[in-house]
């Protein structure tokens, strides 16, 4: 079972095995033929990765980015840092094809680009199983927006999941990206969708990598923009898509206009965006809305809470004589009351007056109706449309993440952030994510080197925690602490508050990053010093309604305008209410610990130019981004660091299976602890030494692609293991059907071969020895098949023959059809000359010669008697007769008559010619033919077959083959180890499942002493000498007496191999003939045997047992043997006879039956058994007529000097019945029985022994 990568689990990250390059001495090397699309594939402009710059310069990594950009290459790597250039034009890089390509691919395989950094973030979650977060993070118009959008489109493509469910979630997570957009981005000078809002999307996914649920986290809305904006910028986008796009009902029940007609969107002169289609846009968020599962209603109260904001825009003041402020027009206001729920009285004194009440004084708690002038009526009326926008924001936010809370159990989650902020908080969130980047790159890098004694040199770079203690450090106070403090002291007074402000900043003059300038401060920031404006800004840090507006929405009758304020301050608490730094800097620590509990990804996004030109590159604003983003020192860290790291117990969970010395068949067996473990992993892998290092906790690899080859080899092993059960699995279907096979072969060839002897051996007795026989047709190999023209067949001239006799599928066979073939202008016609029915042909003639004339007989008619010739005709005659039921006189004459026509006989006769050596020439109704084999001669025996062997099953592999090997034989074979015990990890996870079915080595037994082989060894002889009885007369000079036999030693068993066998580690490998003591036997299958002091196991189907020979003079032929055997043992006689030349013998009637029939070759090639020369009638003979199969040249194999034979004796597993040279005599060599006909035999074991008692009587007369 293979498969594409990750490919495919599929190997994904584990980048393509790169083959050695073929030396250039020695042996030549395969070379790959040369492929012509090479010369049109895209060349490489630069570097694709910065790490392998010869120089190291901000000016040298801007060039590569130039050429790069230049040549439409936006996307350049640092390490597994992304560097993305914005184009400002469509590359056609993020299709359907291209995404295909990155799926299951590591970055080395595939060209830097966005795709490859969500590719790894999603198999680093499924493989090691933790957190990951894509850090996107770049100037307002780099490309932060697109990057985030397409790893969202790359994770839903690839996370699979059929159930609905999870395709929701799917749907949901790609729908955001336009509901988003149309509430938080903006047109700005810089970025024609620039987001206006933090954003970090948390995708939730299950143990199988399916995407469970979703949940995204915002981050402070720029919500000044909602109520205005600079020259030429946009409001956010959704204002304009209602405007533009809102139905006719929609307009009716708002009383919608054109965005030129409110003052929120037409203040800054810009309406529409050259590559913006509003009208468009607005219908994807209402489809998007659906997708989500926002209800008609609650999309109504959406737009409603739209209307209102842009209405409350319209609503202008005017100074009265007395200062106060006043709504110009009334109708404005009345409409906005409409729209709000509330009475337009009410819209008119919120928005003109303020009700203060007294804290301190004499008159403490008395409530004053104080009137503002235009300026604080403006700014509460702001005040209250940018609250309406930022808090329905914050509940489309929350309502999205109610529609993808997760459907089940979530286990790891892929952060994506995508941050834009204002000013302040801008720089100071992106402060907090450089601070990150610099922990996991720079510092928290270094560190741990230190830490865990790791070789390493030292990089210097900038450290810029110290600029955000500056802002958000409490003691001594940040800016941050500043802020608050000059809020609360100086609450009632906005101007005041801010000069308590400048008054505080004064105290951080002693931090080197900054400087106060009158109003006004500048931060020195880690991408260049920006300079604040202090005027408003604590107001804007108070972020708070006034009590008078929040009553006006409280007293709503819309339901859904009131749960957009849920949290009312308390009048009566001592406790300040939270500040927007307050929210701004909680938030910030919030993301950072989720960022730091995941496996960061970077994409380092650079805005070539400010004109949002696709030709533009502006090298110094690019060098600033480089500076600031520290790619340089991002390189340097990279080319000396380590690519990956881990800490020994993962790194053994992980990669355990690559050792043979820490798994075995998927478990994990190693004994010592996990660093042990880890080093003996990798040095069993190969790798070389400087790739890796060992620390105190962590083990420290190099180079990603040492990583990368890791993942390839764990990704392999089950698919090698796989392949494993699958190629045994095979073998033993290819050993069942070859076995089945040779059953089938043997069965047919048995079933077949007796019913065309008994159709045959008719035929013999339907000619009665009356007829001189063709040679050939007395061959042993000449079978009477019958239907030679396939008629009943399906071949196409057996069809075209049984349609022109009109024979259909229930042919009976009634009669004779004579057929004429003719050839017209190319084209042959068969038509039916004659039809005979069998019923009619009342005799057949035939000549006593050995021509092949026949005539078949009937009644007069007008055509006479058909007279035609026919190779075959013995067996059409036999088949004629067996249809007929022998009621057809078979004619056999030295003339044959025939009737010419229907009253005219006629005479054919025959002359025997030498001359004439075909077979027979017809002339004037005299036929001339030569001589034939005599009348009574049968069919030939099988032709005699040089002995064969026993052919083991060895196709498919499943046994090694046999011959000679150049492999050089081991020194000494060891007994096959144990499997090892299964211990737990190191880091108590589940072992990984190991492969079912797969068939390891066979067990070791434990080696036992030599009397455990007693069992299978025949038991001692007794001391008294068996020869007394035949012994033969002494030779002269007489030899001395043979001493008594010692008192009892078992010997020991030797067998010889029939057939090569070359072993692995653990086995004995054997050339064919040589000979193996036997240690022990064991029930799989399996032998321990010794060879030349060395001992090793074999398998038991390639050993044959070798009968010792005693050491005895020569002999005569023993006595005849009693014909009752003696009770108690056999009396077993010692015999060396001379070999015997075998001689031609007629077929023995009473020799065993047959295996394969007469005419048939043995399945595996041995000689036929039942054609074996007959034994004499002596005793002495019978080993002799057992091993006429064995060469002539091959002594004797005498018997042993004990009975019973140890051939007899093997209990398990038996020997192969299949008939093999030197068989008979290992059987035959103990105890020698007069060999008996088949008693009770069914089928053609019967038919055999008849047939070789009939050759043999006819032989003999």
């Amino acid at each position: 079972m293979v498969s594409h990568r990750l490919a495919k689990a599929p190997s994904k990250k584990a980048g393509k095995k790169v083959a050695p390059a073929p030396k250039k001495s020695g042996a030549p090397g395969k070379v790959a033929k040369a492929d012509w699309k090479e010369g049109f594939k895209k060349k490489q402009v630069g570097v694709s990765d910065m790490t392998l710059l010869t120089t190291i310069s901000n000016e040298s990594i801007n060039d590569n980015l130039q050429k790069r950009w230049t040549n439409g290459e936006i996307y350049t790597y640092i390490g597994a840092v992304l560097i993305s250039v914005n184009p400002f034009r469509d590359l056609g890089i993020y299709k359907e094809e291209t995404l295909q390509k990155y799926r299951g691919k590591n970055r080395l395989e595939v060209p830097p680009h966005v795709f490859s950094i969500a590719e790894s973030a999603y198999y680093n979650m499924n493989a090691y199983h933790e957190n990951q977060c894509v850090i996107i993070s770049g100037e307002s118009g780099a490309g932060k927006t697109e990057a985030a959008k397409r790893i969202m489109q790359y994770i839903a493509e690839v996370s699979g999941g059929a159930d609905s469910s999870i395709q929701e979630i799917k749907d949901m997570v790609l729908a955001t990206n336009p509901l988003l957009e149309s509430f938080g981005c903006a047109k700005t000078l810089r970025n024609n969708n620039s987001s206006r809002h933090g954003k970090y999307l948390e995708i939730m996914f299950n143990s199988q990598g399916e995407p469970v649920g979703a949940q995204i986290t915002n981050y402070l809305l720029e919500k000044n923009r909602v109520v205005g904006q600079i020259e030429n910028e946009r409001n956010f986008h959704i204002f304009y898509q209602f405007t533009k796009g809102a139905t006719d009902e929609q307009r009716e029940m708002f009383g919608l206009e054109g965005p030129e007609s409110y003052t929120y969107t037409s203040a800054s002169n810009c309406l529409s965006v050259p590559d913006i289609d509003d009208v468009k846009d607005y219908h994807e968020t209402i489809n998007a809305m659906g997708v989500i599962g926002l209800g008609q209603d609650e999309q109504t109260e959406i737009f409603r809470m739209l209307a209102i904001i842009m209405w409350l825009g319209n609503v202008q003041f005017v100074e009265q004589d007395d200062g106060n402020s006043k709504i110009s027009d009334s109708n404005v206001a009345d409409f906005l009351g409409y729209l709000m729920g509330v009475d337009s009285s009410q819209v008119q004194k919120a928005l003109t007056s303020r009700i203060v009440e007294t804290q301190r004084g004499g008159r403490r708690g008395s409530v004053y109706d104080v009137p503002l002038n235009p300026a604080q009526a403006s700014s509460g009326r702001d005040a209250l449309a940018k609250a309406i926008y930022n808090n329905l924001f914050e509940w489309i936010v929350s309502r999205v993440n109610i529609s993808m809370k997760p459907r089940s159990a979530s286990a790891q989650v892929i952060g994506i952030l995508d941050n834009s902020f204002e000013q302040l908080c801008i720089n100071y969130v992106n402060e907090k994510l450089q601070q990150i980047f610099i922990e996991l790159t720079l510092k928290t890098e270094q560190e741990e080197y230190v830490r865990e004694q790791i070789k390493w040199t030292p990089i210097k770079f900038f450290n810029n925690k110290i600029v955000c203690d500056l802002i958000e450090e409490r003691r001594p106070p940040g800016i941050f602490a500043a802020l608050n403090d000059a809020c609360a002291t100086a609450h009632a007074d906005p101007t005041a508050a801010d000069n308590s402000f400048i008054q505080r900043t004064s105290m951080l003059a002693s931090n080197a990053h900054f400087e106060a300038r009158g109003t006004q401060f500048l931060v020195k920031h880690y991408a260049g010093d920006v300079m604040y404006n202090v005027a408003g800004m604590t107001d804007k840090n108070k972020d708070s309604l006034i009590k008078d507006l929040l009553d006006l929405i409280a007293s709503s009758e819309n339901q859904f305008l009131q749960t957009l304020f849920p949290d009312r301050p308390d009048p009566n608490s001592k406790k300040r209410p939270p500040t927007a730094g307050d929210r701004i800097k909680a938030s910030a620590g919030a993301l950072v610990d989720n960022l730091m509990k995941a496996q960061p990804s970077y994409i380092r996004t650079i805005k070539p130019n400010q004109n949002r030109s696709s030709s533009e590159y502006d090298v110094k604003a690019i060098l600033h981004q480089i500076k600031y983003l520290g790619l340089q020192e991002n390189i340097r860290v990279r080319r000396a660091g380590f690519a990956y790291r881990n800490t020994f117990e993962k790194m053994v969970e992980r990669f355990y299976l690559l050792s043979p010395k820490t798994s075995y068949a998927g478990d994990y067996t190693w004994h010592g602890d996990a660093r042990s473990g880890c080093e003996q992993i990798l040095k069993d892998c190969g790798i070389a030494k400087d790739e890796w290092q060992m620390g105190v906790t962590k083990a420290f690899i190099k180079n990603p692609e040492t990583l990368f080859a890791l993942e390839t080899m764990r990704d392999q092993y089950w698919h090698n293991m796989a392949r494993r059960i699958q190629r045994a699995f095979r073998n033993y279907m290819r050993y069942k059907h070859e076995c089945a096979r040779r059953i089938q072969r043997f069965w047919k060839n048995n079933k077949e071969g007796i019913a065309f002897a008994q159709i045959r051996d008719s035929g013999h007795q339907v000619l009665a020895s009356r007829k001189e026989r063709r040679r050939f047709s007395l061959l042993s190999y000449r079978r009477f098949m019958g239907d030679y023209l396939d008629v009943n067949g399906k071949s196409p001239l057996g069809s075209e023959l049984a349609n022109s006799c009109g024979i259909g599928s229930e042919h009976t066979n009634k009669a004779v059809h004579i057929l004429i073939t003719t050839n017209k202008d190319g084209h042959t016609r068969t038509v039916v000359e004659r039809k005979i029915p069998l019923v009619s042909i009342r005799s057949i003639g035939l000549s006593t010669l050995r021509d092949d004339f026949i005539t078949l007989n009937g009644p007069m008619s007008e055509e006479g008697d058909p007279v035609f010739t026919c190779h075959f005709k013995t067996e059409l005659v036999t088949h004629l007769m067996q249809l007929t039921q022998g009621s057809i006189n078979v004619l056999v004459t030295p003339t044959v008559d025939y009737a010419k026509k229907k009253d005219k006989k006629a005479q054919i006769k025959f002359i025997k010619d030498e001359r004439v050596l075909k077979d027979g020439v017809y002339k004037s109704h005299t036929v001339t033919v030569g001589s034939g084999e005599p009348p009574s001669s049968v069919s030939r025996p099988p032709a005699k077959r040089k002995p064969g062997v026993v052919r083991p099953i060895t196709q498919g592999k499943l046994l090694r083959a046999g011959g000679p090997s150049d492999k050089p034989k081991p020194a000494a074979v060891s007994k096959p180890k144990p499997k090892p015990a299964v211990q737990p990890l190191p880091t108590g996870g589940p072992v990984a499942a190991p492969p079912s079915a797969v068939r390891s080595a066979p067990p070791a037994p434990t080696p036992v002493a030599k009397p455990a082989i007693s069992a299978a060894t025949p038991p001692p002889a007794p001391p008294a000498p068996t020869r007394a009885s035949v012994a033969p007369p002494p030779p002269p000079p007489p030899p001395p007496p043979a001493p008594p036999a010692p008192p009892s030693k078992p010997s020991i068993p030797k067998y010889r191999a029939k057939f090569a066998f070359e072993g692995q580690e653990g086995e004995m490998s054997l050339q064919k003939d040589d000979i193996v003591e036997l240690v022990e036997k064991d029930d799989n299958g399996w032998w321990l045997v010794k060879k030349n002091g060395v001992e090793g196991w074999a398998p038991n189907n390639y050993l044959e047992i070798v009968v010792q020979e005693s050491v005895a003079p020569a002999a005569p032929p023993p006595p005849p043997r009693p014909a009752a055997a003696g009770t108690g043992a056999a009396r077993a006689t010692t015999t060396t006879t001379a070999p015997v030349a075998p001689k031609p013998q007629v077929a023995n009637a009473t020799a065993k039956p047959v295996s394969v029939f007469p005419g048939m070759a043995p399945s595996n090639g041995s000689a036929t058994p039942w054609k074996k020369p007959s034994p004499s009638p002596t005793p002495s003979s019978t080993p002799a007529a057992t091993r006429t199969s064995t060469p002539a040249s091959k002594p004797p194999v005498a018997t042993k000097p004990k009975p019973p034979p140890p051939v007899a004796a093997k209990p398990k597993p038996p020997v192969p019945s299949t008939a093999r040279p030197g068989a008979g005599a290992g059987a035959g060599a103990g105890k020698a029985a007069p060999p008996k006909a088949s008693a009770g035999g069914v089928g053609q074991m019967d038919l055999a022994a008849a047939l070789a008692k009939r050759a043999q009587r006819m032989a003999e007369e």
